[in-house]
């Protein structure tokens, strides 16, 4: 899969072989159920004519450009959202530079200048809700005209809902904070997964026996504080089940957030590498406890119920 990353001085344009393809256009943050059935309607069509079947998103989101003070909200990083798309079939993916001068254009100039020139696509698919231009002001009523124009086409893909309502993003961040990461899977269509490069910490947890590989949350939206049954895909591919804490670690001063996996019945050396740490299930709320001793006790007994839950 060709994978194009636009910025301030480098903007993105597909190479001729994927010209004239059918694109997927959205945020796409955690390529959900709701989204897949926009990029596998765009893969669709694009195979029926015989064209490329592309990906269109944004880089940053546009929320953050609007709002930079939003709290982390995150679901995947751009290497992830690369990675799903390639997976799920697509020929190309681009991330547009949203900046100042892109959130300054009129509806008709990105389908113009975006769209149609630097993209040079036949035809888009959305969302229902799907908004561009400056003050949000073009809809996929408006993007339809402005292709059929240029000679290409528009369609929109309803929303996806199940008996809860309609797959979102918004839904499934509400999920991971409300501690309930089976249910964010379900919308997902796979566990919820923070991706990170493992980090030298104070080395507590080895001392105790049970070492924890210690990673930053960065851009995510921050799941409920406490302790998950976890699996962590390697760099080396290896797939492990672990227990994580994800939290201020209470015990430990001076507080500092982080996730902390213990890889269950595997040892070796993280440090510098990035992992995949997906969150299964959650087992308890993060706790202060009374010693050193009383931690290990619960500790070890987080592991078994990690492994109960991981079939382990």
């Amino acid at each position: 899969m060709e994978r194009v990353i636009g910025g301030a001085a480098q903007f993105a344009v597909l190479t001729e072989a994927l010209r004239g393809g059918v694109v997927a256009l959205g945020n796409f943050d955690g390529f959900h159920a709701g989204h897949q059935a926009v990029v596998g309607r765009a893969l669709a069509l694009a195979r029926g004519r015989g064209v490329s079947g592309l990906v269109a998103s944004f880089d940053p989101h546009p929320a953050r450009v609007f709002r930079p003070s939003l709290a982390p909200f995150s679901l995947t990083t751009i290497s992830q959202r690369f990675e799903l798309f390639e997976a799920f079939g697509v020929d190309g993916a681009v991330m547009l530079p949203f900046d100042a001068v892109m959130a300054g254009l009129s509806a008709d100039a990105f389908v113009a200048e975006w769209l149609v020139g630097r993209l040079g696509v036949s035809g888009v698919v959305t969302g229902a809700d799907f908004t561009f231009g400056k003050g949000r002001s073009g809809d996929v009523g408006q993007l339809a005209a402005l292709m059929a124009a240029a000679g290409g086409f528009a369609e929109v893909v309803p929303a996806v809902a199940d008996a809860d309502g309609v797959i979102s993003s918004t839904r499934v961040r509400r999920c991971l904070m409300s501690a309930d990461p089976r249910e964010a899977a379900a919308l997902l269509t796979r566990p919820f997964a923070v991706r990170g490069v493992v980090e030298h910490g104070a080395k507590l947890g080895r001392e105790l026996g049970f070492p924890t590989a210690n990673m930053r949350m960065g851009d995510y939206v921050r799941p409920a504080y406490g302790v998950y049954a976890v699996r962590a895909r390697l760099a080396s591919g290896e797939v492990v089940p672990g227990v994580a804490n994800l939290g201020i670690r209470p015990m430990i001063e001076p507080a500092q957030e982080l996730l902390e996996t213990w890889l269950l019945d595997w040892e070796g050396d993280l440090y510098g590498q990035e992992i995949d740490v997906e969150l299964i299930a959650y087992l308890r709320p993060e706790m202060k406890l009374d010693g050193l001793d009383a931690l290990v006790v619960q500790v070890m007994a987080d592991a078994e119920a990690a492994r109960a839950v991981l079939g382990q």
